[in-house]
């Protein structure tokens, strides 16, 4: 009795496996992505869309006499509000104007003391 030769074994073996059915193959890859969007949607890109929702609702209920604190640290007391800039007092006498978009926090009142 002799034994089968390699290439004996690779023909018999090779109708099996070109033989997988293309459906379960072919959809495969396309749920895996869907899957890996909705992860990088709920993981990243709602998150930073709520915390910009957030800051503009900031942003548009600033007013007069509010203590705000600036991007760059400052803290002070706003005097004026425009469409884009707002004039904040950062000390007795002296008041900076800076954009709108660059104040990170409102404080309550009352935080920041007159020396």
């Amino acid at each position: 009795m002799s034994l089968p030769t390699f290439a004996a074994i690779a023909q018999a073996t090779a109708p099996a496996a070109g033989a997988a059915p293309q459906g379960a193959l072919g959809l495969s890859p396309l749920i895996m992505m869907a899957v890996l969007f909705g992860i990088f949607y709920f993981m990243m890109i709602r998150p930073q869309m709520k915390r910009q929702k957030e800051h503009r609702a900031l942003l548009s209920a600033l007013a007069k006499g509010d203590e705000v604190v600036m991007g760059g640290g400052l803290a002070g007391r706003i005097e004026d509000v425009g469409e884009a800039f707002v004039r904040v007092e950062i000390a007795p006498g002296t008041v900076v104007q800076v954009q709108k978009g660059s104040i990170t926090q409102v404080l309550p009142k009352g935080s920041l003391k007159k020396s």
